[in-house]
């Protein structure tokens, strides 16, 4: 039998429903071994996976576990009094993990800030700064199914957690016993004594207020709002309030919520995965919209934490069509720099952001328009480190940062991804464009006659098995040994290895080394101007495969996705 199983089952520090969780299991040789196989791995987007007992799944020993090698590395700081924030969606047992995290830190004499109730992800990376605390923890999936939760720790700059930081905490983890190497405090003793301090609206406002100061024509939306029929669900997360609140302050008083999705639940009951990408999620707000008297013009969806949005527009035959996470963005940039320069608040030394498996498209925007653009590594914590980085150094202004998985940042009040800062600005740049007689859609079909015709399509190898992380690495490393020449007869030109830092031109054969970020990703340069990028998902068993094409028109375009979009590794 599984040696960590026997330790987790004859152990004095587990409750009653764990271990009849663990008895039901015990004849269970393949349970037994996806939950007590291998520990979950901290690293910089912290911890997810699917809730139940043993060291590869969320539970209150692997959140307190975690919590533990958090408060060596903040008391190595000597940042105890600083603090650290605490925030949870709607989850099942995300309040439990979050007052168990807040109980550890507690019993470390580390001051906490924890929300009274569940809050996005884009408001604790808010009060992280706002209180100038050292870090933040929520307590999140993101996205995923409801048989997930997860981790996510933010640094005192408001970003995630650096490489260097989390290997800190993953070696305190693994150099410690998970039952007997970890402090607790009872929650109650705690907040009585002061140590965990019980916060809410008192970030709220100001965290509001910070998204509304984001506002280019604040103007239009109060001006247009009578004519903007706009429908919002935030898929039974901590959306429901923050978003059509914000809206109201900006002068929207006729934003309709889908009520089968209104509520907070973990289970998630209308929607098979809340993923605001998928436009199934949506069914609930088409239908209210089409059984509804008034006509719809935009729908909005974030996800359970609120941190990305999903954007349903009509197309000129008059249906309801789901915007990609790139399209999004790329809507969003042209309007933040064009109204911008129309109001003549574009800054000189304007910056805008995207991450390397995103649009090119975003950067034609910004050449045109004299905005520096800068591409990051994918995964919202390296845009926020841009945001720093360009803070410090005073070169640049930061007025947009986006990444294709539906995350966007319209200003440096935080250095997250915000689903109420991009719910806002969408309205704005919706109610822009009915100023001016356009459809968003119509826009839409202006960008790409003005700067021309790119689309990207995402393809998901999941991967399934005991140890998927060995799988994914095993496919890169197979990719690496046997470059590809061509693909579907088009020759590949380049081949950009982050994971060395070379870059190998497959017409001379010369190898060259390049200053680039290390990431475990492939990229394809092919000589119809596609691009392909391979790397493994940083947060589940999936290998994913980003197609970026560009061309002489939308048919053209379209057919080089149709085409690459059967490629298998």
């Amino acid at each position: 039998m599984n040696t960590v199983f026997e330790k987790w089952l004859n152990s004095d520090k587990i409750d009653d429903a764990t271990r009849a969780e663990l008895l039901a299991m015990k004849d269970k040789p393949h349970e037994i071994a996806l939950g007590f196989n291998s520990p979950m791995q901290f690293g910089t987007a912290g911890l997810r996976s699917f809730m139940g007992a043993g060291i590869s799944r969320m539970n209150k020993y692997t959140v307190a576990h975690t919590t533990q090698g958090l408060a060596s590395l903040i008391l190595s700081e000597e940042a105890a009094d600083k603090g650290v924030v605490i925030a949870y969606d709607s989850r099942n047992n995300s309040e439990l993990f979050a007052k168990t995290a807040a109980c550890v830190l507690a019993a470390n004499k580390i001051k906490v800030y924890l929300f009274e109730s569940l809050r996005p992800t884009p408001e604790l990376s808010f009060a992280v700064l706002y209180l100038k605390a050292i870090a933040g923890i929520n307590i999140t999936a993101s996205h995923n199914p409801k048989e997930y939760n997860g981790y996510k720790v933010f640094w005192s700059d408001g970003a995630q957690l650096s490489v260097e930081h989390a290997e800190t905490v993953s070696a305190a983890v693994e150099k410690s016993d998970i039952f007997y190497d970890v402090f607790y405090i009872d929650f109650n003793e705690a907040v009585n004594a002061g140590i965990i301090n019980i916060i809410g609206k008192e970030i709220d406002e100001p965290f509001m207020q910070a998204v509304l100061d984001c506002r280019i024509n604040p103007e239009l939306i109060e001006k247009y709002a009578d004519s903007l029929n706009i429908i919002y669900t935030p898929f039974h997360g901590a959306g429901g309030y923050l978003v059509p609140e914000t809206l109201k302050r900006a002068g929207l008083n006729n934003l309709r919520i889908v009520p089968e999705q209104k509520e907070p639940d973990g289970n998630f009951p209308t929607v098979k995965s809340p993923n605001p990408e998928n436009k199934e999620g949506f069914a609930l707000a088409i239908n209210m919209a089409l059984n509804s008297e008034c006509d719809c013009d935009l729908m909005i969806a974030t996800d359970p934490d609120a941190d990305r949005i999903g954007i349903i527009i009509k197309d000129s035959d008059g249906l309801y069509s789901a915007l990609s996470g790139n399209q999004v963005g790329i809507l969003l940039a042209e309007y933040i720099i064009t109204a911008r320069k129309e109001k003549g608040i574009l800054p000189e030394n304007a910056c805008a952001v995207r991450s390397v498996v995103s649009s090119r498209l975003f950067d034609a925007i910004c050449i045109e328009n004299g905005v520096t653009s800068f591409i990051v590594l994918t995964g919202f914590k390296y845009i926020g480190e841009k945001i720093n980085e360009v803070l410090e150094s005073g070169s640049n202004t930061f007025i947009f940062g986006y990444e294709e998985s539906c995350g966007y940042l319209p200003g440096p009040y935080i250095r997250d991804k915000d689903g109420i800062g991009a719910s806002l600005l969408f309205v704005e740049l919706a109610a822009y464009y009915r100023s001016k007689g356009k459809s968003v859609y119509e826009a839409l079909q202006d960008i790409y006659n003005k700067y021309g015709y790119y689309d990207e399509y995402t393809l998901n190898n999941m991967i399934a098995g005991l140890n998927p992380m060995a799988e994914m690495n095993g496919r890169m490393e197979n990719l690496r040994s046997k470059p590809r020449s061509e693909i579907f007869e088009t020759s590949v030109l380049r081949i950009r290895d982050y994971n060395t830092g070379e870059l190998l031109d497959l017409i001379t054969g010369n190898i060259t080394k390049e200053s680039l970020p290390v990431s475990n990703m492939l990229v394809y340069e092919l000589e119809d101007s596609t691009e392909i990028a391979i790397r493994p998902s940083g947060t589940e068993p999936k290998v994913k495969i980003y197609i970026l094409a560009k061309g002489k028109s939308a048919l053209d375009v379209k057919n080089k996705i149709e085409k690459y979009k059967k490629i298998t590794i």
